[in-house]
């Protein structure tokens, strides 16, 4: 059985049980899982800092091209294990691709999760992330990005896995800096703590008014092909400008090259219409 927050099925967990948590992307996960791509440096320039919100100081990790410019911005979502060597390393990729891209470390308020191996936990811990925080911090992350060097702060970006998936619905509602999105199969039925009630993304897809284009597991029960679908046919009620693609025999976290759910040719097809989704809108 799949468990529907993680796209892991219980033997996978037992796997990165401990030590070799998803959290940390200990060396354990590598070994169990075979390859993991590496992306290097050559080109760019990349590397973690703190981003001053009041009195709270929140981890970024940052990659852009080492030359020219500027960069449209990306803003990367991580998922519930938040930003460990995977998502620095998709960083990289979308800095490789011409992109100042930044990685906003969204769950240390709470203590963060690097150094959690109870899955269950992590879980608790994520999913209690109040909305208005979760998108003020994002919101924190841009405006600081806005200001680095080699980055074009008119020209703004969102991607997201899993969680991140989920919560760029959210940022693409009400983040007026953003030109456009790409979720990868984020549920648009997760809930994110609010008043009066909890927000999800089915709620807020009347206000999503930019390019929107969502990537999905034709195998994925969380989010179901329908549900996918669903949130397009919402998104497109008051904007053309979305699509959502289903990924054939392709299940939760196919994109994650450290996961036993990597699919190498939905991976590869993702990838490509993701930085053409953004070639379109942030470079034009």
């Amino acid at each position: 059985m799949i468990d529907e927050e993680t796209g892991l099925t219980r033997r996978d967990m037992l796997k990165v049980g401990g030590a070799a948590t998803f959290a940390g992307y200990a060396v354990g996960v590598e070994k169990a899982f075979g390859q993991v791509v590496k992306t290097d440096t050559t080109g760019i320039t990349a590397g973690d800092v703190e981003v001053k919100i009041g009195d709270y100081g929140m981890p970024v990790y940052e990659a852009r091209p080492a030359s020219g410019g500027p960069a449209p911005i990306v803003v990367c979502i991580s998922e519930i294990w938040g930003v460990h060597e995977w998502v620095r390393d998709v960083t990289r990729r979308f800095a490789k691709a011409g992109y100042y891209a930044v990685a906003p470390e969204l769950f240390k308020r709470e203590g963060g999760v690097g150094q959690l191996s109870d899955i269950q936990a992590i879980l608790k811990l994520v999913l209690a992330g109040p909305r208005k925080q979760v998108l003020g911090d994002v919101a924190a992350a841009v405006d600081w990005a806005k200001k680095r060097p080699g980055a074009r702060g008119d020209k703004v970006g969102v991607t997201g896995w899993c969680w991140g998936g989920s919560t760029v619905y959210q940022v693409a509602a009400t983040n007026p800096d953003m030109k456009a999105a790409v979720a990868w199969y984020g549920p648009p039925a997760r809930p994110y703590p609010d008043q009066p009630a909890p927000v999800t993304g089915f709620d807020v897809a009347k206000d999503i008014k930019i390019p929107l284009l969502m990537l999905a597991g034709e195998k994925d029960a969380n989010p179901a092909p329908a549900d996918v679908r669903r949130m397009a046919e919402l998104v497109k009620m008051h904007n053309p400008n979305v699509e959502a693609v289903i990924e054939p025999d392709a299940t939760h976290g196919f994109y994650a090259d450290y996961r036993p759910s990597f699919n190498a040719a939905a991976a590869a097809d993702g990838w490509k219409r993701c930085t053409d989704w953004f070639a379109k809108y942030l470079k034009a």
